[in-house]
C-alpha cells in the first residue's frame, strides 16, 4: 500500500497570500433594494382577510399598490 504524501497526491492549492489575493467575495442572494420593504404586524377582522385572500395571488401585493395610490393622493 502506497502512503499518501501530500507533495505528490494534494489536489489543493496552498492558500498562501498570493493566493488569497485573488479571491473575490461570492455575492448571492437577491441583490439589496433601495427601498427595501417593513415587515409589520397588523390585526383585521378574520372576514375581511378571507375575502383579501380569497382575491387570489397577489392579494398583498395589490393591497400594497392600494395603499400607496392612497398615501400619493393624500386620502390617507
Amino acid at each position: 500500500m502506497v502512503r499518501f504524501d501530500p507533495e505528490i497526491h494534494d489536489d489543493n492549492p496552498s492558500m498562501d497570500a498570493a493566493f488569497m489575493a485573488g479571491m473575490k467575495p461570492s455575492r448571492r442572494g437577491r441583490p439589496k433594494l433601495e427601498a427595501p420593504k417593513v415587515e409589520v404586524k397588523i390585526r383585521l377582522d378574520a372576514k375581511t382577510v378571507e375575502h383579501l385572500r380569497n382575491s387570489g395571488l397577489g392579494w398583498q401585493t395589490r393591497i400594497n399598490a392600494l395603499l400607496g395610490e392612497l398615501v400619493a393622493t393624500g386620502q390617507l
